[in-house]
């Protein structure tokens, strides 16, 4: 029988919206688009594209710690930028800083715009606990 785990932030949106930051199935945490959002749910750091991926990848490593599982455990991300062009050289710094030596499999997507006015970058994940952390 499979169990399933349901995670999430905490925010006024998940029940507005009805949705789960995430879902463990199995082995496998599928993970939402995560984004630069405060502990009340509130959009953060509108245009500026390092200071959101940096709380993206925090409000994303709190779905990790919830679950035991490590960055190395990544199998897959999607990203969704706005101006890819204009951000490639910042997803590419900032996805080699934040995994370091793994490499999950990538797919960046350009997008005409996101939820928030100023949101420039989502992105969604899935984690394979089986993997070494």
């Amino acid at each position: 029988m499979t169990t399933v785990d349901v995670f999430n932030h905490g925010m006024p949106a998940e029940s507005d919206f009805g949705y789960a930051q995430a879902i463990k199935s199995g082995d496998l945490i599928h993970v939402s688009g995560q984004l630069s959002v405060d502990e009340a749910g509130e959009f953060r750091h509108p245009d500026d594209f390092a200071a959101q991926l940096e709380l993206t990848h925090a409000n994303f490593d709190k779905v990790l710690r919830h679950y035991g599982a490590t960055r190395n455990q990544i199998v897959s991300q999607t990203l969704y930028v706005v101006n890819l062009r204009h951000h490639a050289r910042a997803v590419s710094e900032g996805n080699l800083a934040y995994f370091g030596d793994h490499r999950p499999v990538s797919t960046v997507l350009g997008v005409t715009e996101l939820t928030f006015p100023g949101q420039v970058i989502e992105t969604s994940f899935i984690v394979d606990t089986k993997l070494p952390a």
